[in-house]
């Protein structure tokens, strides 16, 4: 007996879900896009919130910023669940063997004492900035719309998270459990943190979901990072032989410099979309650009001393060219 076998080719029905097809045709949609298009709530609500029974339950008009469609806030690194787990995994494996390497070497103990002294007074406090920002953005994912742009945010809140564990690790390695103890005290009674406190406690009352992420993610976050992972700890730290601080903050920079392209995105399209947006956008951005600059001047100073004023001017002069790439003049 003889049995012929053949390859028979079964054209589908149909490429993809039919709310991604009503979007982007019948054709093969991509991860990205199955994980993030049009699956916000948005009907069968039948009940407001009794917290707030003026506005629904996912309600665009809790934002100023008004978009025909939200979907069109995309993630340029399209990072969806796994693209963005196996991204961050990556990174904690480089993160990790930075921790060992610091802490196998001694490289914490090898530095001056002035150094070290500088980097937990400068560092440390910081974790509480970080869960600040874990706070806010979990709020923008909260009450924002649209899961292409609420979902980064969740990721971003939980990479906030990781920050500030980072900064408590490297409390740890350079100054054990006291240098902890000290941060949350300079957190709350030091005069030089006050400001950035209270920047960071007036930005967790905000309403407005999408002022939110202007004040934490595009302006606190956009000027913090610059001056204190890049102006402090690489230019000044790290060449008087504090090396060993820059490769245990390397994951702050290199996060920073990932996930400015998704704020930038983000800003620039809403600005497209109407002169009132960009109007909106550029009343938010000069108040909070005002206040985030007075709230870093005195951490700024703890380490730089007079030199303080010269680094927040050239990095607001930077950040203004930033902004003005983004549509939005201030």
């Amino acid at each position: 007996m003889q049995i012929d076998l053949r390859t028979v080719t079964i054209d589908p029905q149909r490429n993809t879900f039919d709310h991604l097809a009503r979007r982007f045709g019948d054709k093969p949609a991509s991860r990205y896009q199955e994980g993030s298009y049009d699956i916000q709530a948005a009907e069968n609500l039948h009940y407001r919130p009794t917290w707030d029974p003026e506005q629904a339950l996912y309600d665009t008009s809790i934002t100023r910023i008004v978009l025909q469609d939200w979907y069109v806030l995309k993630d340029p690194r399209q990072y969806y669940y796994s693209t963005y787990t196996l991204a961050r995994a990556r990174q904690q494996e480089t993160a990790e063997a930075n921790f060992g390497f610091v802490e196998s070497r001694g490289l914490g103990d090898a530095m001056a004492e002035e150094l070290r002294d500088a980097a937990l007074r400068v560092l440390v406090p910081l974790r509480h900035a970080a869960w600040g920002a874990n706070q806010n953005n979990a709020f923008i994912c909260g009450y924002g719309y649209g899961t292409a742009f609420t979902q980064p945010c969740m990721y971003h809140a939980m990479d906030n998270l990781g920050i500030a564990q980072y900064l408590s690790r490297l409390g740890l390695l350079l100054g054990d459990t006291e240098a902890l103890d000290a941060a949350k005290q300079a957190w709350t009674e030091d005069r030089s943190w006050q400001p950035l406190r209270r920047y960071v406690e007036d930005s967790m009352a905000l309403r407005d979901p999408f002022e939110l992420f202007v004040a934490q993610n595009l302006v606190l976050d956009g000027l913090l990072y610059p001056l204190v992972y890049g102006r402090i700890v690489d230019d000044e730290l790290s060449p008087r032989g504090a090396s060993a601080v820059a490769m245990l903050t390397q994951f702050m920079s290199d996060w920073f410099d990932e996930t400015r392209k998704w704020v930038d995105s983000v800003v620039k399209t809403a600005a497209a979309e109407s002169d009132g947006n960009r109007a909106v956008l550029a009343e938010w951005i000069h108040d909070w650009r005002e206040r985030a600059a007075a709230a870093l001047l005195p951490i700024v100073e703890l380490a730089l001393g007079a030199r303080a004023d010269e680094a927040v001017a050239e990095q607001l002069t930077a950040f203004d060219a930033r902004v003005a790439k983004t549509g939005v003049t201030l």
